[in-house]
């Protein structure tokens, strides 16, 4: 059975990064192009991760986190914070919105590979 990746990411240059790197990884990936499509994928998948970019139109990445802690079904999937940011008080807002980890952009696939098992999966 192939573990899952839910990519959140308004750059399509970047999700498409991020689907070349994970599936090679041997990941299954689901994509959003912001965090309330990532809502709307949620309703109809489970993944075993989610990475997730901050700075998203329509709804960003602390909130897109805080409503997936706030759904019982999600509240236990670990979250990647992939994004340009490096902000201390950033890091710990994501922290605080439920975030298990952040990786900042750009990223080497051998990296996000290894965070992603680091978080579980």
């Amino acid at each position: 059975m192939s573990i899952t990746v839910l990519t959140v990411d308004d750059s399509r240059t970047m999700r498409e990064m991020l689907r070349l790197a994970l599936t090679a990884a041997g990941y299954r990936v689901v994509q959003a192009e912001d965090g309330l499509h990532g809502l709307e994928v949620l309703a109809g998948e489970t993944p075993d991760v989610i990475v997730t970019d901050i700075n998203m139109p329509r709804m960003d990445g602390f909130s897109f986190i805080e409503e997936v802690r706030g759904d019982p079904r999600h509240r236990g999937v670990p979250i990647l914070v992939l994004t340009t940011e490096s902000d201390a008080e950033k890091k710990m807002r994501a922290r605080m919105a439920g975030a298990s980890g952040w990786i900042i952009k750009p990223f080497k696939p051998d990296q996000l590979v290894s965070a992603i098992r680091r978080v579980g999966a």
